[in-house]
């Protein structure tokens, strides 16, 4: 477990966004679509479990750092009333060209170490990041 908060953690820092717009937050196009049981995942050979495992690690460390701001992916700067002057959008240019570059090597080490995990963990892990998303997609306004 312990394992696993440390790589949320350094996921968490590393938080990334893939070839985006440059004026909008985080897209749609990585986020989680299929939501699993206990049941569909003991169904799923352990590589598979791995790029789940990744999957739900991406979308969480892209969408958390904007929770204060939104939790709607394709959510641009003008739509949250921020100036979409060249300043701003050459931050969030180079926030999106630090993230692809953190999320190549934060997801080669999942690669490397959470293979050698015990099947069961990754499982549990995989169900425990789809609660997070779900919980990231109700947003701040409601209740947990």
């Amino acid at each position: 477990m312990k394992h696993i908060i440390l790589i949320l953690s350094v996921a968490l820092f590393t938080t990334i966004s893939f070839a985006q717009d440059s004026n909008v937050l985080f897209e749609k196009e990585k986020s989680t679509l299929k939501f699993h049981t206990i049941e569909d995942l003991a169904q799923l050979k352990k590589g598979q479990l791995l790029e789940l495992y990744i999957s739900r690690v991406y979308e969480i460390t892209t969408v958390l750092p904007y929770m204060s701001l939104t939790n709607e992916p394709g959510t641009t700067l003008g739509d949250l009333g921020i100036r979409e002057d060249s300043d701003n959008i050459k931050i969030l240019e180079k926030q999106h060209e630090v993230n692809v570059a953190a999320f190549k090597y934060a997801k080669e080490t999942m690669t490397q170490f959470i293979a050698y995990a015990d099947t069961d963990k990754i499982m549990l892990s995989v169900l425990y990041f789809e609660e997070i998303i779900k919980k990231m997609r109700i947003g701040l306004e409601e209740d947990f």
